[in-house]
């Protein structure tokens, strides 16, 4: 039965893709006839069991069960032919997309070029995303992690750096400022065909003897080992010479492993960043191991041969004294490294430096936004030395790779950050050029946030703590962190994790694609603008939720702010309503209401989803996972409204601005807004209500509506920790 339901949908497979029909057809009849073999076998067992088997039938019975194997294996290499085609496919689709924008010389051109790219990110999204919990191998699955968080993080600024650009087509820095959001994409996309093929042949610079993947910031081949495993490799030929004793052979191992540790060392003691105190440290152990060496070496070469089998007391000595030397060098780089990241954290230039070059850059001090680019390219500069610290006492390789990817990006978006600032202050009073530099300003504080979480995670693996963190699940139901006990996550599946990221990808997209058409009104300040606006702030902050960032803190304000999301929508649909009344009759009009009698609709779907009752894990989940879902319906919604809105007004010249609508902006918890929330570990557990982890415990405020017309909505950016 088993083997009939596989070949079932090895064949459907076959049905499907021509290339490969007549091969699968192949296998599949392979495991019928060896399957039918094996059912043969067994039934003569059953009618006859107390008959002992010859030696014959056994080897039939195997001879058919490596048949089956065989067939079996065939099958699923074919079927995984096909999904590397598909992503590799979805890949190439999303690489003609991103030279379509680059062309775009329009902002409507520009805005249906999004919206292609917007769906063909989800669909490699989520074929990447299945891919990536195929693979077997951490190595390259931390590549292929790290690949999409590029293109993930780059979407928004792909956004604000074309907008920026089409508005001010002759500006240079962003130009310059666009290009490098292309070339990060386009090699984060190199890697993804890299990891998928299994180092296969790929376009651009990104091949196997590629040794850093440029601003994409993920290794893809074996660079000069670490400080970890040059001391690993060192200890191991130490206690290799126990059994093998010290003769010319080991004795070159011994020396050759030696230079090789003092070289990974010498990256801490040429450190600017790296006190007098450390260096000198590590300089006299480097200089003990040399000298603990030696005196293995003598040792060693005076033992009799002839005896080699009696183990040497003074050899012993040697060995204890030269791997305990190793243990305090291991020791002292580690000191360096995390003292080196404390150093970071505890002078928090970052938030100073960009808010100095906004200052500078909203007044069009260009002079006094090249001096503090100056001190920006230092303070960039010091953390690409504490990554590079870091990947050398990491002792995973996912470590290595993410310290890697981390510096990498430091790398690149320090000239993106410069050229965004620059930008801003040859057009101080461009709102796009301001929305831009935000987006720039944000995704470095993510990083500084992603690098405490790799500080964090470095040293707890140093510290012998190798259970990691769960960067994606829900928060676990309670009294809203009021709860006294200690309480243990309980993690979601792959697949369930998979499903929220997937989701609030979808939803990010969809709030990129409003606001690109929002940007379109040439009176952004009316009633539709606005209300589509403060819904895309809202349905921004959601998908900040499936990443564990943001200002939601909980499943219950999750459901609170999908209550304000119906509001919101409600309201839309009235002032719509109010609108499409000064249209004249035709196809446009019928249009425009065929796309708003729907809002009623998902508004009312919404609504009655967020009032459900939910009890335990399963359900809690089902009803996030539905609220999700529908407030994507909803603000896709939305879109087709706003757009064909626009289609109106432009066709028929309606002067409508209708009333004064106050914009959104979230209550951030004072509870977590001083401390790093947990690398934004959401929970599940089962139980009523819901909870979140926080620093102290506290409910987080509820969404609410600001009273000021001055206060900025929620910006697509969060200075909540990165996950």
């Amino acid at each position: 039965m088993a083997v009939e339901r596989f070949v079932k949908v090895g064949e459907a497979i076959a049905r499907e893709n021509s290339e490969i029909q007549h091969d699968m057809y192949e296998a599949c009849h392979e495991a019928k006839i060896a399957g039918s073999r094996i059912q043969k076998l067994m039934d003569a067992k059953i009618d006859d069991p107390g008959t002992v088997r010859t030696l014959a039938e056994k080897t039939t019975m195997v001879r058919a069960a490596r048949r089956l194997l065989s067939a079996i294996t065939k099958v699923l290499i074919l079927a995984d032919r096909i999904v590397i085609r598909q992503l590799l496919t979805a890949k190439e689709k999303v690489h003609g997309s991103l030279s379509y924008i680059e062309s775009c010389t329009t902002f409507a051109e520009f805005v249906k070029a999004f919206s292609q790219f917007g769906n063909e990110m989800v669909e490699l999204a989520h074929l990447s995303g299945d891919r990536q919990n195929d693979l077997k191998s951490e190595k390259s699955r931390t590549q292929m992690s790290s690949a999409r968080a590029v293109l993930e993080k780059s979407t928004m600024m792909l956004l604000t750096t074309s907008k920026t650009l089409l508005r001010h087509p002759e500006c240079v820095t962003a130009k310059q400022n666009r290009d490098r959001v292309f070339t990060q994409m386009r090699k984060a996309l190199d890697v993804i065909h890299y990891v998928a093929t299994d180092g296969g042949h790929v376009s651009g610079d990104v091949s196997p003897s590629t040794t850093v993947n440029g601003d994409s910031g993920i290794s893809l081949s074996q660079h000069k080992p670490t400080a970890f495993k040059a001391i690993k490799e060192f200890e191991d030929q130490v206690e290799i010479t126990r059994v093998t004793l010290v003769g010319p052979h080991t004795e070159a191992k011994l020396l050759g492993s030696l230079e090789a540790l003092i070289e990974t060392m010498q990256d801490f003691t040429d450190s600017a960043y790296t006190s007098h105190e450390h260096r000198e440290r590590i300089l006299m152990v480097c200089e003990k191991l040399r000298h603990e060496l030696a005196v293995l070496l003598r040792v060693g070469a005076n033992l009799d041969q002839r005896v080699s089998s009696v183990m040497s007391q003074d050899l012993e000595m040697a060995i204890l004294k030269t791997r305990e030397t190793s243990r305090t060098l291991k020791k002292q780089a580690i000191d360096t490294a995390m003292d080196q990241a404390s150093d970071v954290f505890k002078l928090n230039e970052d938030h100073e430096l960009l808010a100095a070059l906004k200052s500078a850059g909203t007044n069009g001090l260009k002079e006094r936004v090249d001096e503090l680019s100056v001190k920006f390219e230092e303070h960039a500069d010091q953390l690409m030395e504490v990554c590079k610290l870091l990947k050398h006492i990491s002792g995973t390789e996912s470590l290595i790779i993410w310290s890697e990817h981390i510096k990498s990006l430091f790398m690149s978006q320090t000239a993106e950050v410069i050229q965004a600032s620059k930008t801003l202050a040859s057009y101080p009073v461009s709102k796009i050029a301001n929305e831009n530099f935000e987006v720039f300003a944000n995704a470095w504080v993510t990083h500084i946030n992603d690098l405490s979480v790799l500080v964090k995670d470095v040293n707890d693996v140093c510290q012998g703590k190798t259970d990691r963190q769960v960067y994606l699940s829900l928060p676990r139901p309670g009294k809203h962190g009021a709860t006294t006990r200690g309480m243990k996550p309980v993690h979601l599946s792959t697949e369930e994790q998979a499903k929220i990221a997937k989701l609030g990808l979808e939803m990010k997209l969809l709030t990129s694609e409003m606001d690109a058409e929002a940007e379109k009104w040439e009176e952004p300040e009316n009633e539709v603008v606005q209300r589509a606006k403060n819904m895309s702030s809202m349905a921004f902050s959601i998908y900040l939720f499936t990443r564990g960032e943001g200002p939601l803190k909980t499943t219950q304000d999750l459901f609170t702010q999908a209550e304000y999301f119906v509001e919101e929508g409600a309201k839309l649909f009235k002032t719509v309503k109010e609108f499409a009344s000064q249209v004249p009759s035709g196809v446009h009009k019928t249009e425009l209401t065929t796309f708003l009698d729907r809002l009623p609709v998902y508004c009312q779907q919404l609504n009655f989803t967020i009032k459900l009752q939910t009890v335990g894990k399963a359900a809690t989940f089902n009803k996030v996972d539905k609220v999700i879902q529908e407030t994507k319906c909803l603000m896709n919604a939305v879109s087709k409204v706003v757009n064909a809105c626009f289609i109106c007004e432009t066709k028929y010249n309606i002067n409508y601005r209708g009333h004064v609508v106050s914009k959104w902006c979230p209550a951030v918890p004072s509870s977590t807004s001083s401390a790093l929330v947990e690398a934004g570990a959401l929970v599940v557990d089962a139980g009523e209500r819901e909870s979140v982890r926080s620093s102290n415990g506290g409910r987080p405020e509820p969404f609410r509506r600001s009273s000021s017309l001055t206060n900025k909505p929620t910006s697509h950016s969060s200075s909540h920790d990165q996950l």
